[in-house]
């Protein structure tokens, strides 16, 4: 890992993250909803919000997932450009380019509920560190990490993105 991520990681108590990357939860709002978007039979009290930082470096990429039931905007503070790769529940694909140039890109970017999301580092970066937050507030009932074999079979027109962005 790069000398400036090895010290973001270590400045901030990062963990590795089961998507990819790493990341550290550190705000999580005392504020409790009924998030009424969850099917009955799950439970669907949820904190109102939630904030994580979140590092990418080198080869590193965050592998596609879901957020079931909960937006997530994801933000850009150092580092990057960084790529997300999204596709929607209608099964179009997009690509957000977070930069922290604002003559050129924006630093955030807005992945509704329930679509896949996969981020990587632009070419030439060698890190990236931001945040994502989840309103409702994040919970691992809510996170799917779809394996590959599933996504190509639903997504077969986006097959080499897939293929990039999954192990």
């Amino acid at each position: 890992m790069e000398k400036n991520a090895k010290r973001i990681v270590e400045r901030f108590g990062l963990i590795p993250h089961p998507e990819g990357g790493h990341f550290r939860e550190v705000y999580r709002a005392p504020l409790h909803t009924a998030h009424p978007g969850i099917p009955a039979g799950h439970d669907n009290r949820r904190s109102a919000g939630t904030l994580i930082y979140f590092l990418l470096a080198g080869a590193e990429f965050s592998a596609f997932h879901r957020v079931r039931w909960s937006d997530e905007i994801w933000h850009l503070y150092a580092g990057g450009p960084l790529e997300l790769h999204t596709i929607g529940l209608r099964g179009d694909y997009a690509k957000h380019v977070l930069t922290t140039d604002l003559g050129s890109g924006e630093p955030t970017a807005v992945v509704p509920a329930g679509a896949l999301q996969a981020a990587r580092l632009a070419p030439a970066a060698a890190w990236a560190f931001g945040g994502c937050t989840v309103a409702p507030g994040f919970d691992f009932a809510d996170f799917a990490m779809p394996p590959r074999a599933e996504l190509l079979a639903a997504h077969a027109r986006h097959a080499a993105i897939i293929r990039e962005l999954t192990r």
